[in-house]
């Protein structure tokens, strides 16, 4: 499939149903659920959290972005953390040159173990995006993955929920996630 055969796809599947988001990642067609209440509750807190912390930043739950090599995949992560006008005049696949963190939370799909853990970590470090922050419902983890280089994260920490976890540079924040326990 062609990354424009996939964005046609992509823009039927979402007249069809509001429910199916779909992704293009490592040349493979994955489709991701309606989010639960917790998994939207979570998204919520962060982006209260960003405006407290940051009001220079936005969360953006809904831009997709332009991933891998050459910019041939498509990815919809839960959260994308960019200047709040960095998407202006941009369509549905934004180039992801602006974005400082995204941010990918856990659902009981049955390719989480790939596509959040193991393909996405690989697309938005190949990206040059410098933080990937995983909220793993699953196993009640935090993961920060930071300092891409060569098509990876060189550093990963990751932290249980409740603990405070360092969003390093260009973020150079301390997230007390506590507050996340309530809905995990």
């Amino acid at each position: 499939m062609t990354t424009e055969e996939f964005e046609e796809l992509a823009r039927l599947a979402g007249r069809v149903s509001e429910g199916i988001r779909l992704e293009y990642i490592g040349e493979r067609l994955g489709a991701k659920g309606i989010r639960d209440g917790d998994h939207g509750r979570i998204l919520q807190w962060l982006i209260r959290v960003f405006i407290m912390l940051r009001p220079e930043l936005f969360l953006s739950t809904e831009q997709g972005l332009r991933v891998e090599e050459y910019r041939k995949g498509r990815a919809r992560p839960d959260g994308v953390l960019a200047d709040a006008d960095a998407f202006v005049g941009q369509g549905e696949w934004a180039d992801p040159e602006p974005v400082l963190m995204v941010v990918e939370v856990t659902s009981s799909d049955r390719d989480t173990e790939l596509r959040d853990r193991r393909e996405k970590p690989i697309a938005y470090a190949a990206t040059g995006i410098p933080i990937y922050l995983l909220i793993d419902r699953e196993f009640g983890e935090i993961t920060v993955h930071s300092h891409p280089a060569d098509n990876r994260y060189q550093r990963r920490v990751t932290v249980s929920i409740g603990d405070t976890v360092e969003l390093p540079h260009p973020l150079d924040l301390a997230l007390d996630t506590e507050p996340l326990k309530a809905w995990i």
